[in-house]
């Protein structure tokens, strides 16, 4: 069989859709589904374990990512923030240890929930964590987090694209990317695939419509788990406030649910 790497980078060719798992069983579903390949989240893998997006150690996020990796017969990617740490050489220790458990790839953030890193500690970075990269057989996807921590400048934005691009990193990614016209700006400016990210409200856009647009990768983040999460508050509200059980009129039976991942 194809290493998951190799399998991974060859769907990049076409535009294709990642889906976000946040654990074993979702990603048995997905799987089911036919999606062919998965990544994992960082605010869902958060939220499994009752904590906000970045509030898990690198311990607790690989251990997360290895669940997911054993359950399932894709590649998967893993959402490894900012590689849990600020110094090149640490962060392109956390690809060596994300690599070694079987994941097909993973990312790398230029950003903490404080700041943005400045451009030439950015490069180096990507440029260690992709070192790491070609030797395990790791697709890295090098993120530029200005458009999610409060710095929307699109210039600013493809010129971390390219040189994270030069720097090494396989696939780039810009998450909140407010309209299509940033999107085909973006991936004109590069030779390498682009991951959008979707599932922010009216910065979401269809599969067509980000095909036409260049986009090669469209990850769903924690919208999954949101729209999982959205299911259990409506469910519980309505036996709590209103002591109906309509709920399970709407829901999948236990046979079904157990169907899905028998077919993965």
């Amino acid at each position: 069989m194809r290493p998951p790497s190799d399998r991974f980078l060859k769907l990049h060719q076409q535009c294709f859709v990642i889906a976000n798992a946040w654990d074993a069983g979702s990603a048995r579903i997905l799987a089911g589904l036919g999606f062919p390949a998965l990544a994992t989240s960082s605010g869902a893998a958060a939220g499994v374990l009752g904590r906000r997006d970045g509030q898990i150690t690198r311990d607790e996020a690989l251990a997360h990512c290895r669940l997911v990796v054993s359950a399932v017969d894709l590649p998967v990617s893993a959402d490894l923030e900012n590689c849990f740490a600020e110094a090149p050489r640490e962060a392109a220790e956390t690809i060596r240890l994300a690599a070694e458990l079987g994941l097909a790839g993973g990312s790398i953030e230029d950003a903490t929930r404080d700041k943005i890193y400045g451009f030439d500690l950015s490069v180096e970075r990507v440029a260690a964590a992709a070192e790491i990269s070609r030797k395990a057989g790791f697709v890295l996807t090098a993120r530029a987090e200005n458009f999610v921590r409060n710095q929307p400048d699109l210039d600013d934005t493809i010129t971390r694209l390219q040189a994270y691009e030069k720097a090494g990193a396989d696939v780039l990614m810009a998450p909140g990317l407010p309209d299509l016209a940033s999107v085909r700006k973006v991936c004109s400016a590069l030779k390498k695939p682009f991951n959008f990210m979707a599932g922010i409200k009216g910065k979401s856009f269809s599969v067509a419509e980000l095909e036409a647009a260049g986009v090669k990768r469209i990850s769903l983040a924690t919208s999954l788990y949101r729209a999982a999460m959205t299911g259990l508050v409506d469910a519980a509200l309505e036996v709590k406030e209103r002591g109906t059980f309509n709920y399970l009129d709407r829901s999948l039976t236990s046979a079904e649910v157990a169907g899905y991942m028998k077919n993965a």
